[in-house]
């Protein structure tokens, strides 16, 4: 079982085989206090400002400077100066949303930053001859910067000690397979380590660095690229095309058709164009989107991508690695076996020297060297990083006796030969839900492809999990909003299924080996369907289940902390990361949960369930206005009769039946799981619903033309008809609320008690121009007010039966 150690320097070198430990190089003691100072001095910092959130000037030019806001402020200017106070009241509206928009994104921006500095990488960068983390922004050229396994390379640079150092480059170059660097070659910022380690010398920093625009664009605050976001651009689009010419139709008929007062005709015309435009909600949007941020950064969780909000109450599948994500990351030795009559005095010996041999040790190793100290006796003359592809390690030892040994620590079922009657032992601890570790030995070199076919098994190292508290009811709130829960592990699939049967993960004991995972496409997502636990994934076979659930239609959320999650997280819809995972991780996923918590998912899946829900709800309630003002101005254009309407009155109906209850019903608590097609959802409803509010508000608005005359006969029938309006409107908004809480009745019961005071108290009544005659009209206002709002509800459950959800 002992060999000769081979020292031969320049051994031949590939991404599965050992590297000789490197021997100390003249610079390998980093830059001076002295150097450093001077390279600040001259600029040579990696200065890139990496920022979670817009900038301040962004933010507000981001929420003044709109298409709508620039409309609005035109019509603004013109009423200030040709009609009273009141007609401008619309104007007042738009600054202080504005300001609402803005504040609440600053209050982002704030939480946002703050959690970004808890969450930056800290590189560990050599100094004075000493190693310390320290911020990305503070490296400079010609520092040395130590790698271990999942270290992202923040800065281009060139190699200078490498141990079995093999990189990631596929964020950047779109090639999945690791490269094996060796001293002298080039490392490019964006990569990551996925096996061994190493140092390597920045050679580019700042924006010089090869990834550095890429970085600092992925990691920025946006508010695009969502189907919500989008969805709104798409509407507001249509919007314009429609307000346009009938905004110049209202004009021509007002200021020349009509033989009117022209400042009247103006505030009129003002009047049927403002209530066109849904610029609330455009705001309403962002604000929900920022409280949510809010909200979550409580919570410890940083949002790297807005609409990752949206995308997690989307999602209907969530795939879990288990290490660190359904247990903590630490382990606990319960028991070591000795196999074939090993010493377990010398196995101890062993494993206390595997455990020395690795710089940046796993949560398994980290727990084999608590329970076995290394004696210091033995010399690591060459080393083999754990690899999740391989599932083993490996080092060869100079044992300080005269002999030399090679071992190997990993997967059971990967060392040993199917058959082998060690594997029904290990059967049996795995069924218990015990991580089992084999340590063999081999008289192979280290360097020889077909080492682990040739092993001899001295002992089993027996680990318990750490099982997490929160995981159980986590993993239940999944299955209550059916969402399916796929757990996908390197680990052996009958321990991992033993695992999750004790959180009580539904379909537990439908486990699946994944090296007898089929690589069709489809054929894997039949798999996938028809079982819950995978073990001995692969990092490539991650990826491939991924596509393979998406390719059913499943949106796909995947959680993990190890570089071996890396490729799975960027091509899910939605990668989330635990704060403690690795820097690649972090890089990569859209929510990183600083807490390293998996129970604070529900809190994200509730938020983007809220936004997206509420969101519709009250897109519906601005798009019904959009609609009807649309109808009734073509309608007046039609008929050549004056707008029915001021400014002042659309400004108190808006308000009341869109403004205020827009802005609760859009931060309340919402589960419902979000739904697609969220532009054909909306206008379903809000096409009929604007088309009934203004042809039964025009139908009043004729038949009192036709029943007042004399002084004051405009006013009376504008306010019949703003009776109407208001009447079918709140009629809309009542539906909108369903389903009823105490809260929404009392929403719904204030704004129309709030109009009834405009109604009623005098002042108000002057303010706003509303004074009901007589007895007749108003009745017979709301009269059609009824049967419209009969005629809603009938629309509203068609459509629901027609197109259901």
């Amino acid at each position: 079982m002992t060999q000769r150690a081979n020292i031969d320097a320049g051994a031949e070198l590939d991404p599965v085989h050992p590297v000789k430990l490197p021997q100390p190089a003249g610079h390998a003691g980093g830059l001076t206090t002295a150097e450093v100072a001077e390279r600040v001095a001259r600029g040579e910092v990696n200065d890139v400002p990496v920022r979670s959130s817009r900038s301040t000037a962004e933010i507000v030019r981001g929420n003044v400077f709109t298409r709508f806001n620039a409309i609005i402020g035109v019509l603004w200017a013109i009423m200030l100066v040709v009609a009273p106070i009141q007609d401008s009241l619309f104007g007042f509206v738009i600054i202080a949303n504005t300001g609402i928009g803005i504040i609440q994104e600053m209050r982002a921006k704030k939480t946002l930053d703050g959690l970004a500095v808890v969450g930056e990488a800290k590189p560990t960068v050599r100094r004075d001859g000493r190693a310390a983390e320290i911020s990305t922004s503070e490296i400079v050229l010609g520092d040395v910067i130590e790698l271990g396994p999942g270290d992202k390379i923040v800065v281009d640079g060139e190699a200078v000690e490498a141990d079995g150092l093999e990189v990631d480059e596929s964020l950047l170059t779109g090639e999945a397979d690791p490269v094996l660097k060796k001293p002298g070659d080039k490392m490019m910022s964006g990569a990551f380590v996925v096996a061994g380690g190493g140092a390597f010398t920045a050679t580019r920093v700042g924006r010089e660095a090869y990834a550095a625009q890429l970085a600092e664009e992925a990691s920025r605050f946006t508010l695009v690229h969502s189907e919500l976001r989008s969805g709104i651009s798409t509407i507001l689009k249509y919007v314009t095309w429609m307000m346009i010419p009938t905004a110049l139709g209202l004009v021509i008929s007002q200021l020349v058709v009509k033989d009117n007062n022209v400042q009247d005709s103006i505030a009129r015309t003002v009047g049927g164009i403002v209530p066109m435009i849904p610029e609330g909600l455009v705001l309403l949007t962002s604000v929900a989107f920022a409280i949510g941020v809010i909200r979550l950064g409580r919570k410890q969780c940083l949002v790297q991508e807005l609409p990752a909000i949206e995308g997690l109450a989307r999602v209907d599948v969530v795939c879990l690695d288990k290490t660190g994500t359904l247990t903590e990351g630490g382990m606990d030795v319960t028991e070591l076996r000795p196999l074939n009559g090993s010493d377990e005095a010398y196995v101890r010996k062993v494993l206390g020297a595997l455990g020395e041999s690795d710089p940046r040790p796993n949560a398994s190793l980290q727990a084999i060297i608590d329970a076995y100290p290394d004696s210091e006796v033995w010399r690591c003359t060459e080393s083999l990083p754990f690899s999740s592809a391989r599932k083993y390690s490996g080092a060869a030892f100079s044992e300080g006796d005269g002999e030399n040994s090679t071992w190997l620590l990993g997967a059971p079922d990967v060392l040993l030969k199917p058959g082998d009657p060690v594997l029904t032992e290990i059967d049996t601890l795995n069924e218990k839900g015990l991580r089992v570790l084999l340590l063999a030995g081999s008289s192979r070199e280290l360097d020889d492809p077909a080492i682990a076919s040739d092993t001899r098994p001295t002992a089993l190292v027996v680990l318990e999990q750490r099982l997490r508290p929160d995981a159980t009811d986590t993993l239940r709130y999944f299955e209550e909003q059916n969402v399916k829960a796929k757990v996908i592990s390197g680990d052996n699939a009958v321990s991992v299924g033993a695992v999750a049967a004790k959180l009580g993960l539904p379909g537990a004991a439908n486990t699946f080996d994944a090296r007898q995972l089929p690589t069709d496409q489809a054929e894997m997502a039949d798999a996938l369907d028809a079982n819950a636990v995978f073990g001995r994934v692969t990092p490539q076979q991650k990826r491939d289940m991924v596509a393979a659930l998406q390719s059913r239609g499943h949106t796909v959320a995947m959680t993990g902390d190890g570089v071996n999650d890396v490729l799975a997280l960027k091509d899910a819809d939605i990668g989330v990361s635990m704060g403690s995972g690795s820097e690649a991780t972090r890089a990569v996923a859209q929510i990183v949960l600083l807490n390293n918590s998996f129970a604070t998912l529900p809190s994200v899946v509730a938020e983007g369930r809220r936004v997206i829900g509420n969101i519709t709800r009250v897109a519906t309630l601005f798009l019904t206005k959009t609609v009807y003002s649309v109808l009734l101005a073509v309608l007046v254009v039609c008929s050549q009769v004056e707008y029915p309407f001021l400014p002042r009155h659309l400004t108190l109906l808006s308000t009341f039946t869109i403004g205020i209850p827009a802005f609760f019903l859009a931060l309340a608590p919402n589960k419902e799981r979000a739904k697609p097609h969220f532009v054909r959802r909306v206008m379903r409803y809000a096409i009929p619903s604007g088309v009934i509010a203004g042809v039964a508000t025009f139908v009043t608005y004729l038949i009192a033309r036709a029943y007042y005359s004399g002084p004051g006969e405009l006013d009376a029938e504008t306010s019949v008809t703003t009776l109407t309006l208001f009447l079918v409107s709140m009629w809309v908004l009542a539906i909108i609320a369903r389903p009823y809480t105490w809260w929404r009745v009392a929403l719904v019961v204030s704004m129309g008690v709030a109009f009834l005071l405009v109604l009623a108290v005098p002042w108000l009544q002057h303010f706003f121009a509303l004074k009901l005659v007589g007895a007749v009209l108003p009745w017979t206002a709301v009269g059609i007010a009824v049967v419209a709002s009969a005629l809603l509800e009938l629309t509203w459950r068609w459509v629901t039966r027609r197109w259901p959800d």
